[in-house]
């Protein structure tokens, strides 16, 4: 049987998916227990992190287990990635070498790695994430790369704690301005949550440069036809909102601008009206908010959505506590790998 990873929420049916959360829900219901009790995992990060680094090291904690905590280019020797390459420049050891030692000292391995946000055509290709499920032995956990399968499962589990059923409810999943350019991750993640759960989708940005990738664009509309929701995209900010059962905030670059952010500014800097306030919500159905955070206050979102009854991005950075001690007891359920001395 080939091995298990947690890379995308794609490579999982909708009944694993709801098996996951139910899961995720018992923990939160119950937060101790022994599913990884002797086990251990190595948590990579090669970017910063609050919510994931907490909740993952937390979570086999409360579990059993004990995570080890690794910064790859600070504490610990930068990796090289590329196959082939002469290894005359920064990098120390290669992932070849990496994910195999680790698999011989830890049962589970999870990464943390941005894109480098210089040609999107090379980051789209989430090249250290399939590296390390290419050489290890043991499953691999995204802990954010170009998706943020983890996110996806604590915000389900937020919504379905405050709507129940999620079925062809309008969900809104809306860009928001921030100074700076950001990762796509949590956009391209949303998307596909939503519309694996059935819902109506409607995917709000400025202009269609801000249009996501088509591969994640594609994987909704499948998602969508096989769940029976929906998704379209929309410019109008009154029309989007109107009705809305869910509305979802996020920033991210104009995948045409990858790498020449400057050039992108003057559009970014021309919809600062596209962050969430009271009078968009106004416009949806007694709405719920989310956010993944961090969020800038008054840029992406105001004090007043922000405190309102209605956000319930607390619950979901609580959820990720819960629904990771879910993704990691579950793939130590593999034949060979939670019976591992």
């Amino acid at each position: 049987m080939a091995l298990r990873h947690f890379l995308t929420t794609q490579d999982y049916s909708r009944a694993e998916i709801d098996a996951l959360l139910e899961q995720a829900a018992a923990f939160k219901r119950s937060p101790r227990g022994q599913q990884l009790a002797g086990k251990s995992i190595a948590l990579l990060f090669f970017n910063p992190s609050m919510r994931t680094r907490t909740s993952f090291e937390l979570g086999a904690f409360h579990l059993g287990g004990h995570a080890i905590v690794l910064s790859p280019g600070k504490d610990a020797w930068p990796i090289e990635f590329e196959v082939g390459t002469v290894m005359d420049g920064e990098a120390e050891e290669h992932i070849a070498e990496v994910a195999r030692v680790l698999s011989r000292y830890v049962d589970l391995i999870a990464v943390r790695a941005f894109p480098k946000f210089q040609d999107w055509s090379v980051d789209r290709e989430d090249r250290v994430i399939k590296a390390f499920a290419r050489y290890a032995t043991v499953p691999v956990i995204n802990m954010e790369t170009i998706t943020h399968p983890c996110q996806e499962l604590a915000h389900a589990l937020a919504l379905k704690e405050h709507l129940g059923d999620l079925q062809n409810r309008k969900y809104v999943l809306t860009w928001t301005y921030h100074p700076k350019p950001l990762n796509t991750a949590v956009a391209n993640s949303a998307l596909l949550i939503a519309t694996k759960l059935g819902m109506d989708v409607t995917l709000l940005c400025p202009t269609p440069e801000y249009v996501l990738d088509e591969r994640y664009m594609e994987a909704g509309r499948q998602n969508a036809a096989q769940n029976g929701g929906s998704l379209k995209v929309s410019h109008d900010i009154e029309e989007a909102y109107s009705g809305a059962h869910v509305v979802y905030a996020k920033s991210w670059g104009a995948l045409p601008y990858f790498g020449r952010w400057e050039q992108e500014k003057p559009i970014r800097e021309a919809h600062r009206h596209f962050m969430v306030d009271e009078a968009k919500m106004a416009l949806t159905d007694h709405g719920l908010f989310s956010h993944c955070l961090p969020l800038r206050r008054n840029v992406k979102a105001t004090d007043a959505v922000m405190d309102a009854p209605y956000c319930i991005a607390i619950d979901e950075a609580e959820n990720r506590l819960h629904v990771q001690k879910a993704v990691m007891a579950s793939l130590l359920e593999q034949p060979g790998i939670g019976n591992r001395q």
